[in-house]
């Protein structure tokens, strides 16, 4: 059971993980295995323990004890729950956001590529993209649209920051993704050639004059298929697109010069959505 510890003053030592650390110093990069991420909102936090993640502290209004976080509440078993009123956690950046519900937990351990490239059809490569509110927004419509995994340079924005977590509407615990790293996965040559190891082909989205359109049926068909987006401001590096099978582009009009990333990434994401896979949406 639970233990609901009542919190009256936001200076309290035991809100510092909420309210006055930053990411990094969340991340732990001194000890990976101590490290934490916040959950916000109770169907975030569902989510992520669906995905197994480990709860060490919730915070919450004290009114969500029997409300809307009960349940939460029940599946986190004997963690502190600390309980605020709206005045005090309203001293909490973006707490209008978060549902009145944040949960601290340990990040868990990631896979290897092997592990989550392992029977695969589709899956995303992120080169670079920095911004957290695109890599969120990524991840979600890759959840929604088909694809099955995700890997990451490692100057992306971490999938467990804050924003990107809530962006995703907890996406980030649904589709398994883990880190390129070397020197087996070096980026790019060396990563893409493990990866024709593994069976994939890659297509790299740039828009070049010699790219296919997406709507391409040759690539659509490829039995697997990795899908290489690039950063916010310049795309894809010229090496990543020369070491890359094809090069796919989405027709713009209107002189409009190009899609923001994760715009474009869900435009991909439909049209090479493998084709057992293709989602089920729900009458109007």
């Amino acid at each position: 059971m639970a233990v609901i510890i009542p919190i009256t003053d936001f200076e309290d030592p035991r809100l510092d993980v909420y309210a006055r650390l930053n990411e990094n110093q969340l991340l732990n990069r001194h000890e990976p295995e101590k490290g934490l991420f916040i959950a916000e909102s109770p169907k975030v936090v569902e989510r992520a323990l669906d995905a197994g993640c480990r709860p060490v502290s919730m915070l919450l209004e004290e009114k969500h004890v029997e409300g809307q976080a009960k349940e939460v509440i029940r599946r986190c078993g004997g963690i502190p729950v600390f309980t605020a009123s709206f005045q005090v956690l309203t001293q909490l950046t973006g707490f209008h956001l978060t549902r009145g519900v944040l949960c601290a937990m340990l990040r868990p351990a990631l896979p290897s590529v092997e592990e989550i490239c392992a029977g695969k059809s589709r899956i995303v490569i992120l080169e670079h993209i920095m911004n957290p509110t695109n890599v969120g927004a990524i991840f979600r419509s890759a959840a929604a649209l088909g694809m099955e995994a995700l890997l990451l340079t490692g100057d992306c924005s971490d999938p467990l920051y804050r924003r990107c977590i809530r962006v995703s509407m907890g996406a980030v615990f649904q589709i398994p993704w883990t880190y390129l790293k070397e020197p087996e996965y070096q980026w790019p040559g060396p990563a893409i050639n493990a990866l024709k190891g593994l069976g994939f082909q890659t297509a790299a989205m740039a828009l070049r004059d010699d790219s296919r359109p997406i709507d391409d049926p040759e690539i659509a068909a490829k039995a697997q298929l990795a899908i290489v987006l690039g950063s916010e401001g310049d795309g894809l590096a010229p090496s990543t697109i020369a070491d890359c099978d094809y090069t796919l582009k989405i027709p713009m009009s209107h002189q409009v010069d190009s899609l923001n990333v994760a715009a474009a990434s869900a435009v991909a994401f439909w049209q090479l959505r493998p084709k057992y896979n293709t989602p089920v949406f729900p009458p109007s």
